[in-house]
């Protein structure tokens, strides 16, 4: 069964969005994550939000999941800050090393790390 995220509203600290991603990413549903996550963005007109992409619950995640969080981050085009929580030993965040994107996109190991006023500014 794949969970498909849903915005944390109201969120704090003010001006997040805080998505958790399902167990797995992978060909099945990582072109079905995009159009949810910039559906989520594109609600908060209002201000820059910071998106945060949480992969703490995924257990398994191939190269589209890379996939899908390069073209989130090109398609946020300064609109939102992004944000990656990956636990440290989780597959995410050895995936995420590996292709590279680590460098492109800030990875946290904690929610807690992520949603810091200075990882925010």
């Amino acid at each position: 069964m794949t969970f498909l995220p849903s915005p944390c509203e109201p969120c704090d600290p003010p001006g997040c969005i805080l998505l958790a991603l399902p167990c797995e990413i992978d060909f099945c549903n990582a072109s079905g994550l995009l159009p949810l996550i910039m559906a989520a963005v594109d609600s908060r007109p209002d201000l820059p939000p910071l998106l945060v992409l949480d992969l703490t619950a995924t257990v398994f995640m191939d190269s589209q999941g890379v996939r899908l969080l390069d073209e989130v981050r090109s398609r946020l085009d300064g609109r939102a800050r992004l944000r990656v929580v990956a636990a440290p030993e989780g597959a995410p965040s050895r995936v995420l090393e590996l292709s590279g994107l680590r460098r492109d996109v800030p990875v946290y190991d904690n929610l807690t790390e992520a949603l810091a006023p200075e990882a925010r500014a």
